[in-house]
Formats: C-alpha cells, sequence, structure tokens
C-alpha cells in the first residue's frame, strides 16, 4: 500500500481530526481526505469513523497496527543507513504497579540508547492488548498469554499481591469472628480495578463493602497506609511496613497474577534491544 496512505492514516488518529492531521504532515486538510479515501477504496472498507476525536473501525485497527510498523522497521532501516538521526518512537503499555516496582530498571536502560524514543502507555495487565489490537503500542506488559494477531508473547513471570491494611482500619472492622470483609472498605485504584472484589468472591464475601478510590500505583499504597481501605499490594511494594507495625496482613492468602511480554512479530534490533532489557528486569519478578 502506498505509504503516503499509512502515514496519513497514523497521523489522523493520533491527531484526533483531518485538520490537525493536515497540521502535522503539512499538507492541505484536502490531501488528507483524499489520502484515506483512497486507503479505503483500496481494500473496499472504512477504516476511519468520522468522529471528534477520529477513531480506527475494527478493520481499521488491524491496518493502523499494519502501519505503524511499517513505518516503525522504515524509520529504523534510514537510522541504519545515516538518513535519520532516530531510530524510532517505542510505545509500550505497562501497569502501574509494574511500573512502579520491577519495570524501573528498564527505564534506566532506555536512557542511555541513542536515536531512541521510549513512550510509556500506563494500562491494567488485563486491559493492556486491547492498546495492541489497536496498533497504539508495539509490545505490553499483559496478563492475558493469548498473542494478539502479528504479536509473540512470553512469559515473565508473577507479580504476588498480598492483602494488608492499616492497623486501625483493620482493627475497626475485627469481629469475634474475624474480619468483617462486607463492611470493610475496600480501596480500587480505577473503574477497572477488580482485584480487590475477586479476591472477596473468592472468599465467598457476600455483598459489596465501600470502595474508596485513589489512582496512582504509589498514591494507592498511600491510600491503603492512611487506613481509607484495605488493597491488595504487589510484595515487592511492601518494603518494611509489615515488620515496623504500619500495614498487617489480613489474611494468608495471596493473589498471584501472571504477566507476560505481548511485542510485535518483526525482526528489528530496537525491539529485540527492548525486550532483553524488560526480561533482564523481569527477573525481580516470581517464577
Amino acid at each position: 500500500m502506498n505509504g503516503d496512505w499509512l502515514r496519513t492514516m497514523i497521523a489522523v488518529i493520533d491527531e484526533g481530526s483531518f485538520e490537525s492531521a493536515a497540521d502535522e504532515l503539512h499538507v492541505s486538510p484536502s490531501a488528507v481526505s483524499q489520502r484515506i479515501k483512497a486507503l479505503e477504496q483500496h481494500l473496499g472498507q472504512v477504516m476511519v469513523r468520522r468522529t471528534l476525536p477520529c477513531v480506527p473501525t475494527p478493520a481499521g485497527e488491524a491496518i493502523l497496527r499494519m502501519a505503524r510498523q511499517v513505518v516503525f522497521v522504515e524509520d529504523e532501516t534510514l537510522a541504519e543507513l545515516g538518513h535519520s538521526r532516530t531510530g524510532g518512537l517505542l510505545r509500550v503499555a505497562v501497569n502501574a504497579d509494574s511500573l512502579a516496582t520491577w519495570f524501573r530498571p528498564v527505564l534506566e536502560e532506555a536512557a542511555r540508547w541513542d536515536g531512541v524514543t521510549l513512550r510509556l502507555e500506563v494500562e491494567d495487565q488485563a486491559h493492556s492488548t486491547q492498546l495492541l489490537r489497536r496498533g497504539d503500542v508495539l509490545g505490553a506488559v499483559t496478563s492475558d498469554p493469548s498473542p494478539v494477531a502479528g504479536c509473540r508473547t512470553e512469559s515473565l513471570g508473577r507479580m504476588r499481591y498480598v492483602p494488608v491494611a492499616a492497623p486501625q482500619l483493620a482493627g475497626r472492622f475485627r469481629t469475634a469472628d474475624g474480619l468483617d470483609w462486607a463492611r470493610l472498605p475496600a480501596l480500587r485504584y480505577n473503574d477497572k480495578d477488580d482485584l480487590q472484589l475477586d479476591f472477596l468472591t473468592r472468599a465467598g464475601v457476600t455483598g459489596t463493602p465501600p470502595q474508596p478510590q485513589v489512582p496512582g500505583s504509589e498514591a494507592f499504597l498511600a491510600g491503603v497506609l492512611a487506613g481509607l481501605g484495605w488493597g491488595l499490594i504487589p510484595q515487592v511494594q511492601l518494603g518494611t511496613h509489615l515488620e515496623e507495625g504500619r500495614l498487617v496482613r489480613l489474611s494468608g492468602d495471596v493473589v498471584d497474577v501472571p504477566l507476560h511480554w505481548q511485542v510485535w512479530s518483526i525482526d528489528s534490533p530496537r525491539i529485540k534491544q527492548l525486550g532483553d532489557a524488560i526480561r533482564r528486569a523481569a527477573q525481580a519478578l516470581d517464577a
């Protein structure tokens, strides 16, 4: 397919409108419209929904993913030939808990790479493959082991979560029979966070407790420490909070979330470099 069509498709989705894409590509809005129409006529399907912002159709998601791969490989090849000072943009999805803990050494390595820009999208590990399907990222740390079309996957290990609360909060809801889980506030990261409620369901708890919400991995831990609610905290993030009495463990049960690295199945030195860094950092996870 025509390279201008593919770059225009990317620009329309990234910029959100035909007019903004025209500014980004330094062409007229009419030229952007003509390129998208030509792409759609060539494939016989609508690729872009003309909303504000513009979004890809299901067929457009597949083309967008392919377009990003083609442009990425082209930019990387031009950099190797000395025709460009950049080796490409590395868009990666990672969940907040990983970013706050074991993933940080990847950032330190990426800071030393010449000609590469790392751009992270923070997304829940159960939802990050959606970004891969849309072509928004080239790789994702995800709990989904099933590879997205055009991607390969490998296991990284597991993130272990421990149920904890501030001592004063646990004391308020402790009864002669144990904790009153149905009334004990369960802290939530965001609307997609069902980790705590799933834990209660498996424990046979009926009813829905109050659910304060604090987004951000470090802020979530701060909320648990402050007594806003109990929460499942990554074991690697607990530090000395249990030993020093700032938190108490509520149950002997744990939640193990398997993590996988899903990435485009293309031969790329930059993607290999990124994957090697992620594997080294993931050694901090439980096997």
